[in-house]
């Protein structure tokens, strides 16, 4: 049985982050997750909050994550 977060997922798995004005194409969201929450822990300040609003989004399954 599948659990709720991976029903929740859409069926396309890419997925564009912008974060400190870059933007980047990821073909599967689970390395773009993968990414941004090392990020997320390696940093401070303004920067971490930059990482975790993307992270967030990701998680929401959103196509398109922005730090704005």
């Amino acid at each position: 049985m599948l659990k709720t977060p991976e029903l929740a997922m859409p069926k396309k798995r890419n997925v564009t982050t912008i974060c400190n004005g870059k933007r980047t194409e990821w073909s599967n969201y689970e390395d773009a997750k993968d990414f941004f929450l090392r990020e997320m822990m390696c940093t401070e300040g303004e920067e971490r909050e930059r990482n975790e609003c993307v992270y967030i989004q990701l998680i929401h399954g959103l196509d398109m994550c922005s730090d704005e």
